[in-house]
């Protein structure tokens, strides 16, 4: 039975996560470095002697976002796989059948990023 209790657990991690990042950020914002006004010249960057060129915001193409989304999306479909190679006896036919329902559906997706030309670079 899914009793109040046991999620407790649960509800202390997720107290615990979001006090980490809260003691983080503000941990950073106290003990980190503090800009002066005279200090320009000295933040500037400095790679291997070789001086900067241009602006550091240049716009990307969108094909090389589009292409990190694809490889987290695609990626975390692997993460999905864990759960029932763990399991796959218990699942029996059925979970096999989601399995398969499931890697069609991501089958179908990429085949669409294919036609689309997401992963063409030399349009």
């Amino acid at each position: 039975m899914n009793l109040p209790e046991n999620y407790i657990p649960i509800i202390i991690q997720a107290i615990v996560a979001v006090g980490f990042v809260a003691l983080s950020l503000l941990g950073a914002h106290f003990l980190g470095p503090r800009q002066k006004k005279g200090d320009t010249e000295k933040n500037k960057n400095f790679e291997c002697g070789i001086e900067s060129e241009g602006n550091a915001r240049t716009p990307f193409s969108i094909k090389y976002f589009l292409t990190a989304i694809l490889f987290v999306l695609f990626d975390i479909e692997i993460v999905f796989f864990y759960p029932y190679a763990v399991n796959f006896k218990e699942f029996g036919i059925e979970g096999f059948i989601a399995v398969l329902t499931f890697v069609a559906i991501f089958f179908v997706g990429f085949l669409y990023v294919l036609k689309r030309g997401a992963l063409d670079w030399n349009k």
